[in-house]
């Protein structure tokens, strides 16, 4: 017979056994939920990355994006290491490697940041499903977004299309939920798990590197992102209404990559600029905590419209009459348009991984209404080039400036890149950094070379159709040729 002590302390039979914590684009320690959660249990926690490059895990990441998954991995297995834990990388099909983690450290638990595009959604699910078939504890939370994306809803119940709508009904249920702490210590597990070298990826680019630009621009990771958000705050936040759409001031914060990658949570971003000094900064707090909720709405209608990145939101534009062609996509993807605002556009994007904002609405616009290629074409090669591509934001803005979006933009508004250059970048340091061969033109021709007179041209070493192409194409004739293609849609 065995006797009991009612009294005693009950010890459960998981006591000791490790949680796991499954990174994706949440790659911090800081205001990680689900890392949080963890620690909180008392038991030993195993950090794992899985490089799962299956479409049906999601969609993997373009090439400039690899780049710095590498950087933020590696800035992340520093921070665990302070924590006196440690990052097990794995690559291969998500489901199999997860349980041969599981398997390995005895796990009773596997807890998540949650996903929200289609594939993503979808594979979380089954997992749930299946770990909870097998007695895992199984949790799931919100480290990637100021609110749920089924949080706000329309007064009929349903999602918003209208973004002043969306932000309006985010705003009604009240400032975003805190940051969470970082945990003081992660305990180790008793044996770690085999992983694998970040270096044996291959995820940064060595014959050639056209990445090697990349590092003058960019630190990854969180430490980075704090940095970079401290430094807006401090200098940039009180002019971002007036100068955000100037490519040729430093007048943006630069927090996208690491927003798309999780350096960096929404909810810290928007916490950090509500707590910023008030003088002088309310115009361009404002502004720029409605791009933090543009990013938002992206995510909102990501979720529910799973095939966002395929298929236009208005069925309408399925009969939309693209002209694709591969050497006008070439020019394009080159900076070899001849209108120099978008070549120093595409050129930037090539060398650092990025494009200033106001110039990725006057590129998207100029491929999809001057060229009449299809939006997809230009979507897909941002994914690649972008170190911010980001499943929701990429998609969505690209429908936006086509004009088959949710809220998306009239038809009718189509950039003109010469008014845009004189508007945006009045001296053209802009394009001059970044288009050399017109640097000697004058302020006047700079946005213009075309119609500059045989004199200042030579002056300057520019040959037109030699040292810079002629334009591809003309605006105006462009302009009439995407106004009549968007209105035969109406009148179908």
């Amino acid at each position: 017979m065995t006797v009991t002590n009612p009294d005693a302390p009950h010890v459960s039979p998981f006591a000791d056994a490790p949680v796991i914590v499954w990174l994706r684009r949440d790659l911090r320690v800081g205001d990680n939920p689900a890392l949080a959660a963890a620690a909180e249990t008392g038991r030993p926690v195993v950090p794992v990355f899985v490089l799962d490059d299956d479409d049906a895990a999601g969609r993997p990441a373009g090439a400039a994006s690899r780049w710095w998954l590498h950087h933020s991995l590696a800035a992340l297995a520093l921070d665990l290491a302070d924590l006196g834990s440690c990052l097990i990388l794995r690559s291969g099909p998500t489901a199999p490697e997860l349980d041969r983690v599981i398997a390995e450290t005895g796990a009773a638990a596997v807890y998540w940041n949650r996903r929200y595009d289609g594939a993503g959604v979808a594979c979380d699910q089954s997992l749930k499903q299946t770990y909870a078939a097998r007695g895992l504890d199984c949790q799931s939370f919100n480290g990637g977004l100021l609110y749920e994306p089924w949080e706000a809803k329309t007064r009929a119940g349903g999602w918003f299309k209208v973004y002043s709508r969306f932000r309006q009904g985010c705003l009604d249920l009240g400032p975003p939920p805190p940051s969470v702490a970082t945990p003081g210590r992660l305990t180790p597990p008793k044996n770690w798990p085999a992983g694998e070298r970040l270096a044996d990826w291959r995820l940064t680019p060595t014959a050639p590197d056209w990445a090697g630009g990349f590092a003058d621009r960019w630190s990854p990771g969180a430490r980075g992102a704090r940095e970079r958000l401290d430094r807006f705050l401090a200098g940039g936040l009180g002019g971002y209404a007036a100068d955000r759409d100037r490519p040729d001031l430093p007048a943006t914060s630069g927090l996208s990559a690491h927003l798309a990658w999780g350096d960096i949570g929404p909810r810290q971003v928007w916490h950090a600029a509500q707590a910023a000094p008030a003088r002088g900064h309310g115009a361009g707090r404002e502004t720029f905590l409605k791009e933090l909720m543009w990013r938002e709405f992206a995510y909102h209608v990501m979720f529910h419209v799973p095939d966002m990145a395929d298929r236009p939101m208005q069925e309408k534009f399925q009969a939309f009459p693209w002209v694709p062609d591969a050497g006008l996509l070439d020019a394009w993807r080159r900076g070899l348009t001849g209108y120099p605002l978008v070549d120093a556009g595409m050129r930037e994007l090539w060398a650092t991984g990025t494009m200033h904002n106001r110039l990725r609405m006057v590129a998207a616009s100029f491929l999809v209404k001057h060229l009449m290629q299809p939006w997809q074409a230009g979507e897909t090669w941002f994914w690649d080039t972008l170190v911010d591509a980001d499943p929701a934001a990429n998609p969505f803005n690209w429908q936006w400036v086509a004009g088959c979006g949710a809220d998306a933009a009239p038809y009718f508004r189509i950039f003109n890149p010469v008014l845009q250059g004189e508007k945006f970048d009045p001296g053209g340091a802009y394009v001059r950094r970044w288009v050399p061969e017109l640097a000697a033109l004058p302020e006047k021709l700079i946005h213009k070379p075309w119609t500059a007179p045989p004199g200042p041209l030579a002056a300057s070493g520019v040959v037109l159709g030699d040292t810079y192409p002629t334009p591809i194409v003309d605006h105006a004739l462009a302009r009439d040729r995407a106004l009549a293609a968007f209105k035969s849609l109406r009148a179908a």
